[in-house]
């Protein structure tokens, strides 16, 4: 069940931790407009609710290797369950895989991925992706610069 932000109070207390997950909790009270106690409730209020589902760092993909980014449409042979299952636990094994989306449309995913250049990203295609057999067509996308990401 998706929870509700209780007030504008709690969207400045997630505005404030999407930019800076690591804010004390002093100056998150501060730019809340709250005191210290009342901010940390609201705070793990909304962690036990699922609002917030955790933090994290933002790590340089290059510390991996990682230079090169590319965005793979995937169309499978068939919608049946079990190819979906079969494609879909292949992906959440592949650490080259940022990102998979089920989309409505012509495709069927649409992956984020990212790999340490063109040989990398081509054993990746050919050792993983073309051997599924559920996979019908592969097309991609080559990041040349990202202009906007935002996490939420």
């Amino acid at each position: 069940m998706q929870q509700k932000i209780a007030d504008a109070t709690d969207r400045r207390i997630l505005k404030a931790l999407i930019a800076d997950a690591r804010i004390s909790n002093a100056e998150l009270a501060e730019r809340a407009g709250l005191s210290p106690s009342p901010c940390l409730r609201r705070v793990r209020r909304m962690e036990e609710a699922g609002i917030i589902r955790g933090y994290t760092a933002r790590v340089d993909p290059a510390i991996e290797g990682w230079t090169m980014t590319a965005m793979l449409v995937i169309r499978l042979s068939r919608q049946h369950e079990d190819e979906i299952v079969m494609f879909e636990n292949a992906v959440r094994e592949w650490d080259e895989v940022m990102e998979c989306h089920l989309v409505a449309g012509s495709p069927d995913y649409v992956l984020k991925v990212m790999s340490s250049g063109l040989d990398s990203y081509e054993r990746f295609i050919k050792e993983k992706v073309a051997r599924l057999k559920c996979v019908a067509s592969i097309e991609t996308n080559f990041v040349m610069s990202t202009i906007k990401e935002r996490r939420v």
